[in-house]
């Protein structure tokens, strides 16, 4: 009887993605009783410092995997690879968190551990907001403009992005997030809440990773020389993200309810940034676990689908997080009327095992599509 071919027993696009999809929510949940679940963990880290750490474990990967296009990662073989960028990421987000919290937060109360409610490590990590949005940006959008124009390679590249990108990354966060927590900055000075900012900002992001990854660009790439379509994608999506930003919200004001969502104390300006953490995390995983398919049609009918079932899945995500999952797979606190959780944690998480088990481990112990699978020198990195 004839040996069966490699592509013979390679699963298609799909069952590859549905196993990665069952490996990520497998260890994300995992790791979320282990380390943050309220009841269940041994720690004391829920919600914050947990989730201040998830959110500079994400900037590393950003930095590592985006900017820098994993060198000096590349050079292991898997699981190696996988491991030793799991470590650095771990040891990033730990060390940053415990700096800010009580090295820093000695000289300025706005970063104290001690804060109430964890406040002074949301300060330091909030941070990540900004950054997630700017180094994200030069990557997806700007196609690591100029610096490849310039015939830079990595790890060049990556470092003069993280470097140029440092002060307005800084100025945005300094401007627009810190008087939105600080106990020290004048009351009165914020440019918007810290509800608003949230639900806006990340809305922006949003619009980066839908035009930059689902969308390949479009339609920025319709703006000419690279230069120019930098610039346009830059104050196209802030212009996108606060249309979203609008849409989100009434979206939002479906899922928990008309009550809910009038509720004076009903924080319903964040939650575009709670409807939007599930598109993006679908958005992220659609891209490298299931090809962004579809890929086989026209131009037009690909990318609306792409959305369609992105945005669906994360519709879907929302509805059951909220009104299931959280309450009784991760015991997390009510915050309205039959609604639990905080999906900015989670689903974080979430993202975060994405990046790390599908770029870092390059999906590890799954058998690839056979139209996807290269010579190990010809692989290339994928990006989120």
């Amino acid at each position: 009887m004839p040996e069966r071919s490699h592509a013979d027993t390679s699963p298609g696009w799909l069952g590859f993605g549905v196993a990665n999809t069952a490996v990520i929510t497998t260890v994300s949940v995992a790791a979320w009783y282990l380390l943050a679940d309220p009841r269940l963990s041994p720690f004391d880290l829920y919600p914050l410092p947990f989730n201040a750490a998830l959110f500079w474990a994400l900037l590393f990967v950003v930095w590592a995997g985006f900017n820098l296009e994993l060198w000096g990662f590349d050079r292991l073989r898997q699981p190696w690879r996988g491991i030793v960028f799991l470590g650095a990421t771990s040891a990033f987000a730990v060390v940053v968190t415990y700096v800010l919290a009580n090295g820093i937060g000695h000289l300025y109360p706005d970063y104290a551990a001690d804060r109430p409610d964890g406040l002074g490590y949301f300060t330091g990590a909030l941070f990540v907001l900004f950054g997630f949005s700017t180094w994200v940006l030069v990557v997806l959008n700007w196609g690591h403009w100029p610096w490849t124009d310039l015939g830079l390679k990595q790890p060049w590249v990556g470092a003069c992005e993280i470097v140029s990108l440092l002060v307005p990354t800084a100025l945005l966060y300094l401007v627009l997030g810190v008087p939105a927590v600080s106990e020290t900055v004048r009351e009165g000075t914020a440019l918007l809440g810290i509800d608003t900012l949230l639900g806006w900002y990340y809305s922006i992001i949003v619009a980066i990773v839908l035009t930059g990854q689902t969308l390949e660009n479009w339609p920025w790439r319709l703006a000419g020389s690279r230069m120019r379509v930098a610039l346009v994608s830059t104050i196209g999506n802030i212009a996108l993200g606060t249309v979203l930003f609008v849409a989100l919200r009434a979206v939002c004001a479906v899922l928990v309810g008309t009550g809910t969502a009038t509720d004076p104390g009903f924080p319903l300006e964040q939650f575009p940034a709670q409807l939007g953490v599930c598109w993006v995390a679908w958005m992220i995983l659609w891209a490298n676990a299931f090809g962004n398919k579809p890929t086989g049609g026209g131009v037009v009918a690909n990318l609306l689908s792409r959305v369609a079932i992105t945005f669906a899945l994360a519709v879907t995500t929302f509805v059951l997080y909220y009104y299931v999952v959280a309450e009784i797979v991760l015991h997390e606190p009510a915050v309205a009327d039959g609604l639990h959780g905080n999906a900015l944690g989670f689903m974080d998480l979430f993202a975060l095992v994405t990046l790390l088990y599908v770029v870092g481990f390059e999906s590890f112990g799954i058998r690839r599509p056979a139209a996807t699978v290269l010579a190990p020198e010809d692989r290339a990195v994928a990006h989120p």
